[in-house]
């Protein structure tokens, strides 16, 4: 069955990475954790996350908002602050570009990024109600949101 799906799969992302690059670089932004390089090791990346000041989320009849996403950390970092750190550094990126408030999804059984989410002031906006989910017990996501308050000018 993945043989089959892996093509569309392919597209899907290609198509993806295509939307991304064809946006303005002041609204797309990929934040990388690093390790410093010292005398034995070179400099690693310890988790990642992507930021879209001006995203409308597939499936989403919205307005634009401030998007996280693809937030990960490498596993042997995490339950470390790494992904405390780049969501902070996401929300001074929002906070800058005057911006109050931050959107993500999170699947319903992602207990570990979830728990992640509310304990850095996440609150759940919406529930996804596709089919899939009733249907085909995949589970559902869950839209978070975060308000700050907007810089003064």
């Amino acid at each position: 069955m993945m043989k089959l799906a892996y093509p569309l799969l392919r597209l899907g992302i290609y198509e993806d990475l295509r939307s991304r690059l064809s946006r303005s670089q002041r609204e797309h932004f990929c934040l990388v954790a690093t390790c410093p390089q010292d005398g034995h090791h070179p400099e690693s990346v310890l988790g990642t996350v992507e930021l879209a000041l001006n995203a409308q989320p597939r499936g989403e009849r919205t307005h634009p908002y401030p998007y996280l996403s693809n937030l990960a950390v490498q596993p042997r970092w995490r339950r470390r602050g790494v992904a405390q750190h780049l969501l902070a550094a996401c929300q001074q990126h929002a906070h800058a570009a005057g911006q109050s408030q931050l959107y993500l999804h999170v699947l319903e059984n992602n207990y570990g990024a979830r728990k992640l989410y509310l304990h850095s002031g996440y609150q759940l906006h919406s529930m996804d109600h596709h089919w899939s989910s009733w249907l085909l017990g995949r589970p559902r996501r869950l839209l978070l949101y975060r308000n700050f308050a907007p810089p003064n000018f």
